[in-house]
């Protein structure tokens, strides 16, 4: 088992960044970039990208990976979809990732919320701004889905994180098929959605758990993939296994490129939302030619 280090990352001191900063506290918005102590930070900021958490900043569940904290979330703020638009349109964003805790406190998990954001983004930027959700898994919410498939995100993102032998210890509150279902669903009922998940790696999985993983996404459809290295936030959350080697995540894209994904981002500082915007870009060059 690998001993706990943090990774080096490049500190956040840009203009940008303390205008993002600023503006993000003015507006009462939650980022996951500072609830999950992301380590690209300072690049995304600095280039103004940022992922907004829209329905609080306590979550349902107590995945043993992440920091964000747990606990009994607040009422849902239905001022919020107004907010998180005047924001965007204030920064011009041209492509925006919306995230959220895991509501299981809600009947719907949350997907209504999702949706008014959504709507509120596109009425306020003229439709001018490509929207990406990374949602929860929605389980035992059944009128969540088809929300959030009638709202039409431009990317539907939803991270399976890791193996299905790792769940009971790393997503405790999750089940694997159930998220994988998710995926295929919104595939299924709208082929117009790109479709998008991540694993970590580092966390004790072996690699042909990893290249199965890649094959139950691809029977889903799934357009996208992120592959990045566990970093523990704290020495009480779940322990780094190992540091991958540059050889071994770019063994990961290769593998995954052969089995049919558009797109494949995998190395060490890899995140779900990293380089989202570029990212979507690709995607739809990649439509395009197959």
């Amino acid at each position: 088992m690998s001993e706990y280090k943090k990774p080096r990352v490049k500190a956040p001191i840009s203009k940008n960044y303390k205008e993002l900063e600023s503006l993000i506290g003015i507006w009462g918005l939650n980022t996951v970039c500072q609830e999950a102590a992301c380590p690209n930070i300072g690049e995304c900021w600095s280039k103004k990208h940022a992922t907004i958490m829209i329905l609080g900043d306590t979550c349902t569940r107590a995945c043993s990976f992440c920091n964000i904290k747990t606990g009994k979330p607040e009422a849902v703020d239905e001022d919020e979809p107004a907010r998180v638009a005047k924001a965007i349109k204030h920064l011009g964003l041209r492509h925006i990732v919306i995230t959220s805790v895991d509501r299981d406190d809600l009947e719907d998990g949350g997907a209504q919320h999702f949706a008014n954001v959504m709507a509120a983004i596109r009425e306020a930027t003229n439709n001018e701004t490509t929207i990406e959700i990374l949602t929860p898994d929605f389980l035992r919410k059944p009128s969540g889905p088809p929300i959030i498939i009638k709202s039409k995100p431009d990317v539907f993102n939803h991270n399976l994180e890791t193996v299905p032998s790792l769940y009971r210890k790393v997503r405790p509150g999750a089940r694997y098929l159930n998220s994988l279902n998710l995926l295929q669903r919104v595939k299924e009922a709208d082929g117009e959605i790109f479709t998008k998940s991540g694993l970590m790696v580092g966390l004790g999985e072996e690699v042909d758990e990893v290249l199965q993983v890649m094959d139950d996404l691809r029977v889903a459809d799934v357009d996208f993939l992120t592959i990045g290295q566990y970093l523990q936030p704290t020495p009480k959350h779940y322990p780094v296994y190992k540091y991958l080697t540059k050889e071994e995540f770019d063994f990961y894209k290769v593998q995954a490129k052969a089995k049919g994904f558009k797109m494949v981002a995998s190395s060490a500082l890899t995140r779900s939302s990293y380089h989202a915007d570029e990212d979507f870009e690709l995607l739809k060059k990649a439509k395009r030619k197959s």
